[in-house]
Formats: C-alpha cells, structure tokens, sequence
C-alpha cells in the first residue's frame, strides 16, 4: 500500500495542485481514465472546502490530503482542523440558526456524493475529515 502525503496552506491557488497530485497518483493506482474527472472535482471541492473553513475561523495550520493505492481501491482523505457544530440531519441539510457560510459547506458536501460512490465525512470540535475511495483496475501495475 502506497500513500502520498500533502499539506498546503489554506490558499486557494494551492487547491489547483492538489487536484493535479490526485489525478496523477489516481492513474498511477489504475483508476479508470473516465472517472479521473470525478476524482479531480471531488478532491477540488473537499479542499476547496477545507480551504473556505480555515479562513472562515482564522486558521494558520495547513490543510492535510492523504492520496493511498492498494490493490483494490484508490482512497483519499482531505482533513481540515476547523471545529465542526453538529448541525441539520445526517444527509447535511442545514438546521435553523446555521452559522455563516455552513450553506456553502452543505453545498460542497452535495456536490462531492455525487461524485462519489463511496463518501465518509466526520467531523467534531477538532476538525474534520472526508474520506473517499474509487475502485482500481486488478491488473494496473502499482
């Protein structure tokens, strides 16, 4: 199993890197050429995401993406430190009194389950983490 570890400072020009990274290691892992988009914009709107969160509350510490291949599933974890309110229903409806830009979070969060199959986001006072994963062809080569 192989990763690859980026951080990056929350900036927006940096969320362009990241997807480049994703698209290229995700070829490398034998992701299917047709779903290389779907995994350019997933990882360009969790980072986005991210990005959008740390600015909103200040922070100075950097955006983490983990980029991991085995044998059967190409996953990525984009992880944010900006503490999350639990809010709304499981499926990221906002609730009344929803705190400032949290419609754009729902927003993202929308457009990445469309995107993909496989989709966890946790999140608690500390930070939060989407987890994603696309299936890799069995014969690729690693």
């Amino acid at each position: 199993m192989a990763t690859v570890e980026l951080r990056f400072s929350a900036l927006p020009e940096h969320v362009r890197t990241a997807r480049l990274v994703a698209a290229a290691v995700a070829r490398r892992a034998g992701v299917d050429e047709a779903v290389l988009d779907e995994v350019r914009l997933a990882v360009g709107e969790a980072c986005s995401r991210a990005v959008g969160l740390h600015n909103s509350h200040g922070l100075d510490t950097p955006v983490r993406v983990a980029l991991t291949e085995d044998e059967k599933a190409f996953r990525i974890e984009v992880g944010d430190d900006a503490p999350h309110v639990a809010h709304g229903s499981a499926h990221g409806s906002p609730a009344d009194g929803a705190e400032p830009g949290e419609e754009e979070d729902d927003m993202g969060l929308a457009v990445i389950s469309g995107l993909v199959d496989d989709l966890e986001v946790t999140s608690d006072g500390h930070g939060g983490l989407i987890r994603m994963s696309w299936p890799t062809a069995p014969d690729s080569p690693a």
